[in-house]
């Protein structure tokens, strides 16, 4: 079998932007990122093999940036000449598995721009050996079939009630090749109005299209823990990371994840100018539909037109959800679609939901309290501190499908 990971291209747009803001203003802290698979009744510890799990690892380390990957980078015109440079020389920290009862451990830690990028390569090797090795090589081809009828499906009703979409399944795709195929048969059969781009960079490149992609929870969760000395401090410490965003990337990247600390948080903490100047909101977990609701009297309430602002939904959607929020959003704000699992591992079996997330940083506990608490990470004694100063009071909670 070819190595999952041939290049380091091939993962997750803003794993780049991400980087490159640790590497300018954080290059020393040391972050731990930790795999954790959120469905219960699958034990991958004794599904995958941990050699050739090792082995695909040890290949992810041994890859390097070509001068032409650089090139396509630099030509985005966001990434400056020195941390191109710094990519240049780039050599992944080791990581570091065991099983335990069944249980599948995976680790990584070094300096957090280095570090950062194992999470989408960890999740996209673990879920294509998943379905290559514990599932009976004898059904692939009938399950690609199953596949390919229902991404046909998907691509016909899409023609029907037209929707702006983004693919953001690299992660926890079935296979490279099938989210390859995925993008290819979008590109072919559906209008670019509606099909904005990837978040997966090599495939962007591919196909030349749009790479897509901003920050993830893992931002204002390290800025919480490196300042969590003081609680003011660490309260503070998400305005200062969106801050800094804006610093470096201006409006062009300019769309918030409010769910981190819990987005009633998040309204309070975020200031009517950053709300003029931000082009618009990612959701992530929760009700979407409430949010929605949330989003519109906020932008309301501070006299701002919500017509004027986007909204990406991101969290476990499928094609009725995306529908469904399409009919009830839309004239109330520009809607888009961070379409991830379903569309890129919906092929008869029940996807697994797993993640890989940061989980320290210079030693300190990092916390994702989230608008759903079966999402919510972190030990329970820095959990506790972190709702009192976030002011947290959600209860909703829903299982984890992705």
């Amino acid at each position: 079998m070819e190595p999952i990971i041939q290049s380091l291209l091939d993962t997750d747009f803003y794993k780049f932007t991400m980087g490159q803001y640790a590497w300018k203003y954080y290059p020393n802290v040391k972050v731990k990122y930790a795999f954790k698979n959120r469905t219960k009744d699958i034990e991958l510890g004794n599904c995958i093999d941990l050699e050739s799990l090792l082995e695909e690892f040890d290949n992810v380390r041994s890859l390097r940036f070509t001068f032409e990957e650089l090139h396509y980078l630099e030509s985005l015109g966001i990434f400056s000449k020195d941390y191109l440079a710094f990519l240049n020389k780039l050599i992944l920290p080791p990581v570091y598995i065991k099983k335990n009862n069944g249980k599948l451990i995976i680790e990584t830690e070094g300096k957090w721009p280095e570090a950062i990028f194992w999470e989408t390569f960890i999740l996209s090797i673990v879920n294509e050996l998943y379905y290559n090795i514990a599932i009976d090589s004898k059904v692939y081809v009938p399950q690609i079939s199953v596949g390919e009828t229902r991404l046909w499906k998907k691509i016909d009703q899409i023609n029907k009630k037209p929707f702006k979409f983004i693919e953001f399944g690299t992660r926890r795709r079935y296979s490279r090749e099938w989210q390859d195929n995925v993008i290819c048969q979008m590109l072919m059969n559906i209008k670019d109005t509606y099909f904005l781009g990837t978040s997966n960079v090599y495939l962007a490149k591919k196909y030349n299209i749009k790479p897509i992609g901003t920050l993830a929870h893992e931002l204002p969760m390290v800025l919480a823990g490196i300042n969590d000395y003081d609680l003011e401090v660490l309260k503070a410490s998400h305005n200062k990371m969106l801050t800094l965003w804006e610093y470096m990337y201006g409006k062009d990247l300019s769309i918030a994840l409010t769910d981190t600390f819990g987005t009633d948080f998040f309204f309070r903490d975020f200031s009517k100018e950053k709300a003029k100047f931000w082009k618009g909101l990612r959701q992530d977990s929760g009700d979407p539909f409430e949010f929605a609701q949330k989003a519109l009297n906020y932008y309301r309430k501070l006299g701002i037109n919500s017509k004027e602002k986007l909204i990406v939904f991101s969290d476990g959607l499928n094609i009725d959800t995306i529908l469904k929020l399409e009919k009830e959003c839309k004239s109330h704000f520009k809607t888009a679609y961070g379409w991830g699992t379903n569309l890129t591992n919906d092929m008869g079996y029940d996807p697994l939901s797993i993640v890989v997330k940061a989980v320290e940083a210079n030693g300190r506990p990092l916390i994702k309290l989230s608008d759903n608490l079966a999402k919510a990470i972190g030990n329970e004694k820095t959990i506790k501190k972190y709702k009192k100063v976030f002011v947290y009071d959600n209860t909703y909670t829903e299982p984890t499908l992705y």
